[in-house]
């Protein structure tokens, strides 16, 4: 199954465009579900009614999947709470916390990607900045697991039923551990498919001084967790032949900066309407065949270049389009590399080869940075 997920600066349209590339890909034969979890259900003014053959949509409703997830939790841990003298809330009296949207979504995501008689599943994410922090949360919150509650520790269980008749109170950590256990599971498949092949992002922006701002910056995100972006869609294009000396200059502006963007990426431009879309209508002017999605490429891992011979070092190859060197900091921890960029931050697990080895520099050049590490005599093995 395809996955597409549609993502732009704020008010770049990006809900629209994921309407009409659902759409467009109905149109040709492809079993489409639309997805979104924006508040207010925009998707429905653009649909209409009945969706078109082919076409499913659905909305995910972060409020209620907050209460199922707090009342099942506390069916669970009925026992700690009982302990303690806590009293359960009833569903009635449970309103969602700031960052239930972005888990709602993620478990919708999950459940997208397993449905039955699907080709392509279209996410209609949020704004780009949102978008980065919302995938890059199950592998996040998997190490922070593991750090918190490692495995290993599991192994003393079987002395929790000796301990418990010790102190004459139910132990909590049995508790504790089967539910990270059942969260590291969840966080697991959505992980997967995040990171899979079938998985691909496509930014939706208006050209102009602020989006290239606002893309340059998010696709810094998306490449430090090793997202790949398919397509920018231009969005909103004015007309070249506008007679409005405004209109021209304005529509000039924007073939400027689309042209930039099509350089590092392929670009679909989308018309502007002359006003907001609106219903089915405007939505079947929108949904162009420009916009059918190509199933993605493999996505290509950070290389480990071997220049020992030459150089005497490693080189690991990790690509930032768009990077300065001043958004750029590392630092070497144990088995793991800190990586900065930007306002961005990812602790990312080194390659067996490299763990032998010391960072001996890095540098930065046509949007690839460059870290060399020099094996460490005492770990690499020997060679006659």
């Amino acid at each position: 199954m395809h996955t597409l997920l549609i993502t732009g600066p704020g008010g770049a349209g990006r809900t629209t465009v994921a309407a009409a590339t659902a759409l467009a890909a109905a149109r040709h034969g492809q079993r489409v579900l639309l997805l979104s979890g924006d508040i207010g259900d925009p998707l429905t003014a653009l649909v209409g009614g009945p969706a078109a053959p082919g076409l499913r949509v659905a909305r995910v409703d972060s409020g209620e999947e907050f209460r199922e997830e707090l009342v099942a939790l506390q069916q669970r841990g009925s026992a700690l709470l009982g302990m303690v003298g806590a009293r359960p809330l009833g569903a009635e009296e449970i309103t969602e916390l700031p960052g239930a949207e972005q888990f709602a979504l993620l478990r919708a995501l999950r459940r997208a990607a397993a449905a039955p008689d699907t080709d392509l599943v279209v996410v209609d994410m949020p704004p780009l900045h949102q978008t980065v922090a919302t995938l890059a949360l199950p592998a996040q919150l998997r190490r922070y697991l593991a750090r918190l509650l490692p495995a290993e520790r599991q192994a003393a269980r079987a002395l929790r039923p000796v301990l418990a008749q010790l102190a004459g109170v139910p132990m909590p950590a049995q508790w504790l551990y089967e539910t990270a256990a059942r969260w590291d599971e969840e966080l697991a498949t959505v992980q997967a498919v995040v990171e899979a092949d079938s998985t691909e992002l496509r930014l939706v922006a208006e050209p102009g001084p602020a989006a290239t701002d606002a893309l340059r910056i998010g696709r810094l995100g998306l490449a430090l967790q090793q997202l790949p972006v398919s397509a920018v869609v231009a969005n909103r294009m004015v007309p070249q032949d506008c007679a409005a000396p405004w209109l021209a200059g304005l529509a000039a502006q924007q073939e400027k900066y689309a042209a930039e963007w099509a350089a590092e990426l392929p670009v679909v431009p989308l018309a502007h309407l002359g006003r907001d879309p609106r219903g089915p209508q405007d939505l079947e002017r929108l949904a162009t065949d420009a916009l059918v999605p190509e199933p993605p490429a493999p996505r290509r891992a950070w290389a480990v270049e071997d220049r020992r011979d030459t150089d005497g070092v490693l080189v690991w190859v990790v690509p930032l389009p768009g990077a300065h060197k001043s958004d750029l900091d590392l630092v070497r921890r144990g088995d793991e590399l800190l990586l900065t960029a930007g306002p961005h931050r990812r602790i990312v697990p080194l390659p067996g080869a490299l763990r032998r080895c010391t960072v001996s520099g890095a540098a930065l050049a046509d949007g690839e940075l460059r870290v060399r590490f020099t094996p460490d005599p005492g770990l690499w093995p020997r060679t006659r």
